[in-house]
Parts: C-alpha cells; structure tokens; sequence
C-alpha cells in the first residue's frame, strides 16, 4: 500500500513510501516495542518508510516535530524568501515571521528546473512583488549564455534581491538551533523542501553533500539573511482629494 507520494526526484525516478500501515501484520504492542528501541532520527524511516540519513543527517529531527498544517498568515507579519538558481533546478522558500515569539514558518516554495529567469521571476512575483529576497551569492559571478550575470538578470525582472549570506556551518547551526527549539516551523504543504530535508547530509568525511539540496540552501539563506529581507506589506497610500485636484501645469 502506498502512502502520500513523494514528490518527482527526476523526470524518471520517484520514491514510493511505506511504513508500518503497510505491514498489518505487526500489532501495535509489537509496535511499540520497536519504537522504544529505536534511535529518534531513525524512527520515521521505520515507521512511515521515510528515508533517512541516520547519524549522518544534518538535521535529524524528526518532521512530524517540525512540521504544521498550514494557515492563514498575519496581515503584520514580516515576509522574505531566499533564492538558489541554476538551470538544473531553480528554487525559491518564502518565510513569515510570528511578531509575538519570533517564531519563522516557511510557507511556500518554487522548484523548478531547465526554464529561463523570467518564467521563474513570474513565479516568484505571483507570490507577492513587495516582497524582498535573499539570493544565492554565487549569482553575482555566474553568467548565462549571454555574459549577463544571474543576479542582475533577475533584478532586471524586478525582483528585490540581495545576496545571501552564505557561511555554511554557521547557517547551518542557526538553522538547526530554530528547528530543534521550535522557532522554525514548515507547512505540511511543502512536500520538496521534505524531499530534500530527509537526503541532508554529510559523508564520511564531515562534508556536506552537494546534491539534491536546492531548499536546504535556502533555507539557510533565509535563516542568515532575514534581518536584512524581512518586512511587512506597506499598503499603497490612498491619493488624497488635494492630489487629485492638483493643477499639473501650475505644479500644485
């Protein structure tokens, strides 16, 4: 029995999940003893079937812990996202800070690959023009085909970018500090960023691995960056009667 998909990895290989509602055979006293014996960062693999990275993980905190049903967000809560480009796979997070504890949600994301700036730039722009994000730095020397650097090609489709701040290990350690504390919470709705959470990890040696880990990246961009990104919606101002009744030639 399969359980909830798990999203495209390439156009030519998914995942399918299974945990322990597949297999009814084992009852839940047998269940239960099995669970107690488990470590904690391997305890959703053996009973949801989700894959992990065991020690290895860089973040081995169990989603359900993380994760929240979605919700509407606060008309005065601040707003940001981070960028990671690449013809591969673009990806965008957007993120909305609680005023009252702090607490950061990542709300939404973008995950798409092989396409132009611009159609990501409309994408992101859907999500709200106003809002200010944090791009992978790596933009500012990358070029495509025509000289033109990434960040400035995005900037040019308005976009309000700056670049991100980019120290791995200390990005990756305020990241974790807000997970494990419950200061950063995730939408049940963002089915790649949990993808890719599970697959975080470092090798043999320590290092972090490069691969299918476009929202891990920015997800640290917009943990490092968002005092720099984070604002709330200006509402446009009304014109006022005397605006309207201005006199365009005498200049009031």
């Amino acid at each position: 029995q399969q359980q909830q998909p798990m999203p495209e990895i390439s156009p030519s290989k998914y995942v399918v999940q299974a945990g322990w509602d597949s297999v009814p055979h084992i009852d839940a006293k047998t269940q239960a003893e099995l669970l107690a014996s488990t470590p904690p960062w391997l305890r959703e693999a053996r009973t949801k079937g989700e894959p992990s990275m065991g020690s290895g993980a860089i973040y081995p905190i169990p989603i359900a812990d993380i994760e929240v049903k979605p919700f509407s967000i606060g008309r005065f809560w601040k707003r940001g996202y981070a960028l990671d480009v690449g013809w591969n796979k673009t990806a965008a997070l957007w993120g909305a800070q609680d005023p009252s504890d702090g607490t950061i949600y990542l709300y939404a994301e973008h995950y798409r690959g092989q396409e132009v700036p611009a159609v990501h730039a409309e994408a992101i722009k859907a999500r709200g023009k106003w809002i200010k994000g944090a791009i992978d730095p790596a933009a500012r020397g990358r070029q495509q085909n025509d000289g033109t650097k990434l960040i400035e090609a995005y900037r040019a489709l308005d976009l309000k970018l700056v670049p991100a701040k980019n120290a791995v290990e200390a990005g990756l350690y305020e990241t974790w500090q807000r997970l494990v504390t419950g200061r950063l919470r995730v939408f049940s709705t963002l089915q790649n960023f949990f993808a890719e959470y599970r697959m975080y990890r470092r090798d043999t040696d320590g290092k972090v691995v490069k691969e299918f880990d476009h929202l891990m990246d920015c997800g640290r961009y917009l943990i490092m960056t968002w005092d720099e990104i984070a604002a709330v919606q200006v509402p446009d101002r009304p014109r006022s009667a005397a605006t309207t009744a201005s006199d365009a030639t005498a200049g009031y």
